[in-house]
């Protein structure tokens, strides 16, 4: 009898026989059964192929195709999957991802309710394979269920562009001749940005259709392809893949509203990657980094800078100047609030980021920090720079004396001494360390302070995790401020012994660059305390104590 599937998912594999058959089972595991898997390899030299073959021969619904010579991306891959896919509904899977048991349930749902839509997308779930934890990436674009006629209604749509997320009628790829770009990276980019632009129409169901495992943090050398932004040629390439989704808009005659929208979620997303890394790159990337974005920032929408949150803007601004161990100081702590070292003014009381008055009016519009009233915001909102300017080891073994600079641009601070408190608080237990910051000149000072991480007050079940040390200001009448301390990028770790704890002190190496201090159980604790503390955790008359003290709070 002829298999006549409903939908063909594909799976494209390049030496992954680890978790291929975890991503297999899940799409074994659909509620809704009448599928058809390809797995599609592109020519792995581990042992994928017999781990592939092993699955095809356990299920009749399952096609192994080995493409002759590996292609170094996703879209050959896929392509050769399309060709030979049966069903009239297409959707796509990576082999170290999953989907959900409902997804293609779904999707497959929301084409029989609007036969006219040219696909169907839904939310991606998105776990940390170091911690576990799961989150929806871009929540606020797929909470609402609801048809879109067409991506200028919804240009924000452009943010979500992956492929996988998605479910598609054959006869719509077939009929725009759309296949996935071969020869470059970042083709979802491209693949995603076209078929938004081609859809008269598509659906949105706010339940997650894909399991996206994440290793943001891994070594370098392992990083996947999106995460090497450490190489240069990851930023050209990106460059690259940007230009063709221009070259596709302008040839199409796309508004200027949806290519402005575009050159948005390029600078939000994509520029802001690179942004948050910039602090922990040399002089020799820098250089490179520029010359090669620069030319391409140049020809975005103006539009499209405005909507951005200030602080990117002048970290953009500083790069496009070429003032890069500016653009490298401006980058550290991008999304905390953290102020500039100094400010200037013009004569007409324009305040500007940094030393100097811009020269150019793109550089004014760009570098004004005027909006931001750092003279005038209330106390607790007030923005301020914390800064560990020496670390040097305590008296005690798990301890570091610091020696801590704040800068104060909006001179907000009164004059002379001020109270501050550096806060961290592990296992949620507060510890509170006060010192005074003495002034050093006009909106800048410095203080020396002691912290003695032995003292911390560990919950008795211990306490896994990691902490990053908050500078807290108190002003006159008791109003305080907490905000952001940033530690030297680079600084000798160490470890130490506290009970039951064994606590290392580092730096971030990530982010702003704060100052880590990382707590793993040890001993019984490790053991038992900790284990059985969860288990009771997890208990109804533990959740029913925790929400009454909730409520007498």
């Amino acid at each position: 009898m002829a298999f006549t599937p409903d939908v063909t998912v594909t799976v494209i594999v390049f030496n992954d026989a680890e978790r291929l058959p975890r991503a297999v089972a899940s799409l074994q595991a659909q509620t809704h059964a009448n599928i058809e898997i390809v797995i599609s390899d592109d020519h792995s030299t581990d042992n994928t192929p017999a781990v592939a073959r092993e699955l095809a021969a356990a299920d009749h619904r399952i096609t192994y195709l080995r493409l002759p010579e590996n292609s170094g991306g996703c879209s050959a891959p896929r392509n050769r999957a399309l060709d030979i896919a049966r069903a009239p509904y297409l959707m796509f899977l990576d082999s170290d991802d999953e989907l959900p048991p409902k997804s293609v349930e779904l999707l497959l749902a929301a084409h029989r309710e609007r036969p006219d839509i040219d696909f169907a997308m839904g939310a991606v779930e998105r776990v940390r394979v170091d911690t576990g934890r799961t989150s929806v990436w871009m929540p606020h674009l797929v909470a609402e269920r609801r048809t879109v006629n067409g991506i200028e209604a919804e240009p924000g749509l452009f943010f979500e562009h992956l492929s996988t997320s998605k479910m598609y009628a054959r006869a719509f790829l077939d009929r725009n001749g759309l296949r996935f770009p071969e020869g470059i990276h970042y083709e979802d980019q491209l693949f995603s940005a076209q078929a938004y632009c081609l859809a008269k129409a598509f659906s949105i169901v706010p339940e997650p259709v894909y399991r996206w495992y994440i290793a943001p943090y891994v070594e370098e050398s392992a990083a996947s392809i999106s995460n090497q932004r450490h190489k240069l040629s990851n930023v050209r390439d990106r460059i690259h893949v940007q230009e063709l989704i221009d070259d596709f808009l302008a040839q199409g005659g796309y508004s200027a509203a949806l290519r402005e929208a575009k050159d948005y979620k390029f600078l939000k997303h994509d520029f802001r990657m690179y942004a948050g890394d910039l602090p922990y790159r040399d002089e020799e990337w820098l250089s490179g980094f520029a010359q090669t974005v620069n030319p391409y920032l140049a020809r975005l929408a103006p539009g499209a800078y405005a909507r951005l949150p200030r602080a990117e803007r002048v970290v953009l601004q500083l790069v496009r100047d070429g003032r890069l161990d500016d653009a490298r100081l401006a980058a550290r702590g991008l999304g905390h609030g953290v102020a500039p070292r100094e400010t200037v003014s013009d004569a007409a009381g324009a305040v500007y980021w940094g030393s100097e008055v811009p020269s150019t009016q793109t550089g004014r519009r760009e570098l004004s920090l005027s909006e931001l009233a750092l003279d005038a915001r209330p106390f607790p909102r007030a923005q301020f720079r914390h800064e560990i300017v020496s670390l040097d080891r305590g008296p005690g073994p798990a301890s570091v004396r610091l020696t801590v600079r704040t800068y104060d641009p909006g001179l907000r601070l009164p004059v002379g001494p001020q109270v501050a408190a550096l806060v961290l608080s592990p296992g949620r237990r507060r510890m509170t360390v006060r010192f005074r910051l003495d002034p050093v000149r006009p909106g800048i000072f410095e203080g020396r302070v002691l912290l003695d991480l032995a003292t911390a007050s560990l919950p008795p079940q211990g306490f896994a995790g990691i902490r990053h040390p908050l500078l807290q200001l108190q002003a006159p009448g008791g109003l305080r401020n907490t905000g952001l301390l940033l530690a030297p990028l680079e600084f000798p770790s160490f470890t130490a012994a506290v009970p039951h704890h064994r606590l290392t002190v580092e730096p971030e190496g990530r982010g702003a660059g704060r100052l880590q201090a990382r707590w793993e159980p040890t001993g019984l604790t490790a053991r038992v305390a900790g284990p059985v503390a969860r288990r009771v955790g997890r208990t109804p008359l533990a959740r029913t104590i925790r929400q009454a003290v909730r409520l007498v709070r």
